[in-house]
Parts: structure tokens; C-alpha cells; sequence
């Protein structure tokens, strides 16, 4: 936890909690009160409501001390959260139901986005070999990590396309430079990341998109369904004994939901720090621009989305495979806070 604290962002602010991991911060924030929320990646435009709620100073509106932290990889973000380190997530809902199986309950308490806001790129050097999902067979595939949701998501849309998982070789390429790395020496032939990467290997013109899962209507092309991503999870102890607080974290989480929509790619990163975007400011606001719209106004679930996740876990995933019949998906999101939020 303190090569994880040497990696905090100066000043961000952002809340969590444990799923019942080795310290029990299941039942209370720190001692000096802070909420913890760790991001599976704090730079990826599709957890950008977590930073921009702490730069509008919504979660100081609600008088809550909410600190946040990155990790590179949703799946790594989950384990801080196992150990106790901090009180919740902000990433990929699938977590929650991947959980269970492990006997661990987790709730999203703000759902964020119905799509993955995800793109599969292509190498431009490959383009002309792969040209869909069908053209997966032999090839190298960038995932975040094993386990991870692109793990899962990259399964997935081979297996749709008629080309067994067994077929491809899924490739740990992280996100950011190390992905753009790993498909510029030849690592992978394609990959599924997130903005800001995308624009960069867009902009660049060393990757061409396959699929573009940042819209409503390109998530149900490539996957059937709606398939929900970017959400607030925690612990459902804490969630149970800590209502108070974590209805001021919807409160502050649906109100930024509700100010970014209408707003342009400009508008919002102007609101961003510096850090953020990478030296191109117009490329960020392009980034976020083409994102953005991915994220909903309200922060609620929707039932029928959570089932399309059950039913790729249930192909995919190791944990969940074969245990679909006993996931009580109620039991993986409420939508009480995001309600009284709402009003």
C-alpha cells in the first residue's frame, strides 16, 4: 500500500470501502475521517467523474473528506479493496458479480455508464488482416490484465464472432503508453483500451478502430446488449452502517453526472487538471468529447443491463462459470442512493 500511496495524485479527493479485507474498513472511514476510493486508473476518461467531482468541489458540498487513489488495472483496484485498504472502487460494475462467487458482497452504489466506453483498435500494420472480431484467430490481443473486464470483453466478442477463446492469446498491455508500446513494437496485433489512449493512437494514425463501444449503439453491435462499466462500488457492511455517507457520495457523484451532460469535450476538461491531459490540450478535449457521452444523468442500474454482464461472466469468467444460477444480481447494485439523489 505504499508504493499504491506514492502513486496518489496530490490533492484528489475520492471515496471507498472494503470488502471485508484483513482491516475493518468496513464499518468506518479513517481515523481522521477520510473516505478512500481507489480508480482503476484515474486518467482513463471513462472514470473521469470521480476527479471531476472532487475539482468542482461537490464532495467538499457535501462535507466529506474523500481521498483517491489509481491503480493501473481494475482487477488490481478490487484487491486493495479485498485487503481492507480502502472503503470502495470506482470501476467496472462486473466486479461486484465476479465477487460474489468468492462470498463477498459488494454493491455499485452510483452506476455510472451502461456501455464499456471501450475501443478495440487495430495496429494499422495489421488492419488489412484483421478486419472484425472473425479475424481473431492466431492473433495477439491487448487486455488491461487477466481477469480484467477487457479480459472478459475481448473473450467474448471472439466467441460471438465464431472464434473460440482458445484460438487467441490475450496479452497483459495495460493502458496508456504501455499500451500504445506494446502495439507499436508489435506486442499485440490489436487491443481494447479507453481515451485518452485511443485518441493518441487515432491521432497518430498507428491504430485504426475495430469496434467502438462508447456509444449505446455501438455497444449493442458489438456485444447484443448494453453491458454497465463505470460505477462506485463498496462493501455492502459499510454501505449498510454507513448510509448517511454514502448517500452524500451519490449525492455529489449524480450531480457531476447531471453537469457534464450537454457540456462539449472542452468544457469539461477545461475543469481537469493539467496532469491529465498529457501535454495536448486539444487532444484531451477531443478525448473526453468523444466519451462522454457514454456516462448517464442519474446513476442508475439497469436490470436488464446487469443480466448481459452475468451472461458474459458466465461464459468467461473462471469465478463465475458454471455458478450463474446462484448469483443473486440484487444483491450487486442499489439504486436507493442514485433515487434519492435524483430528487
Amino acid at each position: 500500500m505504499r508504493k499504491t500511496a506514492a502513486a496518489v495524485l496530490a490533492g484528489t479527493v475520492i471515496v471507498g470501502l472494503a470488502a471485508g479485507g484483513c482491516r475493518d474498513s468496513r464499518t468506518a472511514a479513517s481515523a481522521d475521517g477520510t473516505v478512500k476510493i481507489m480508480v482503476g486508473g484515474i486518467d482513463k476518461v471513462i472514470y473521469l467523474p470521480a476527479k471531476l467531482t472532487e475539482q468542482l468541489g461537490y464532495f467538499k458540498q457535501q462535507g466529506l473528506k474523500v481521498q483517491l487513489l489509481t491503480e493501473p488495472a481494475g482487477a488490481q483496484a478490487e484487491n486493495v479493496l479485498l485487503s481492507g485498504d480502502v472503503q470502495g472502487v470506482v470501476g467496472f460494475y462486473d466486479h461486484t458479480v465476479d465477487l460474489q462467487t468468492k462470498n463477498k458482497c459488494v454493491e455499485s452504489v452510483v452506476q455510472m455508464a451502461e456501455v464499456p466506453g471501450e475501443v478495440e483498435l487495430v495496429s494499422t500494420a495489421k488492419a488489412g488482416q484483421i478486419r472484425g472480431p472473425a479475424d481473431f484467430a492466431g492473433k495477439r490481443l491487448g487486455v488491461t490484465s487477466p481477469g480484467s473486464s477487457t479480459d472478459f470483453l475481448t473473450q467474448y466478442l471472439a466467441s460471438k464472432a465464431g472464434v473460440s477463446p482458445t484460438k487467441i492469446t490475450r496479452v497483459k498491455a495495460g493502458a496508456g503508453q504501455t499500451f500504445i508500446k506494446s502495439l507499436e513494437n508489435g506486442g499485440i496485433d490489436a487491443g481494447m483500451t479507453t481515451d485518452p489512449t485511443v485518441a493518441q493512437l487515432l491521432s497518430t494514425k498507428k491504430a485504426k478502430p475495430l469496434l467502438d463501444m462508447r456509444t449505446e449503439a455501438g455497444t449493442k453491435k458489438a456485444l447484443g446488449g448494453l453491458y454497465p462499466s463505470t460505477s462506485l462500488y463498496m462493501d455492502c457492511a459499510y454501505v449498510k452502517r454507513n448510509g448517511p455517507t454514502v448517500q452524500k457520495l451519490a449525492n455529489a457523484l449524480v450531480k457531476t453526472l447531471r453537469w457534464m451532460h450537454g457540456k462539449s469535450g472542452a468544457e469539461i476538461a477545461a475543469k481537469m487538471p493539467d496532469g491529465f491531459k498529457g501535454g495536448d490540450t486539444s487532444l484531451y478535449e477531443k478525448a473526453v468529447g468523444d466519451s462522454v457521452g457514454m456516462f448517464n444523468t442519474d446513476g442508475r442500474m439497469d436490470p436488464e443491463a446487469a443480466k448481459n454482464v452475468l451472461n458474459v461472466l458466465g461464459e468467461f469468467s473462471p469465478n463465475v462459470k458454471g455458478k450463474q444460477d446462484q448469483i443473486d444480481l440484487t444483491k450487486t447494485y442499489t439504486t436507493q442512493f442514485a433515487d434519492k439523489a435524483s430528487k
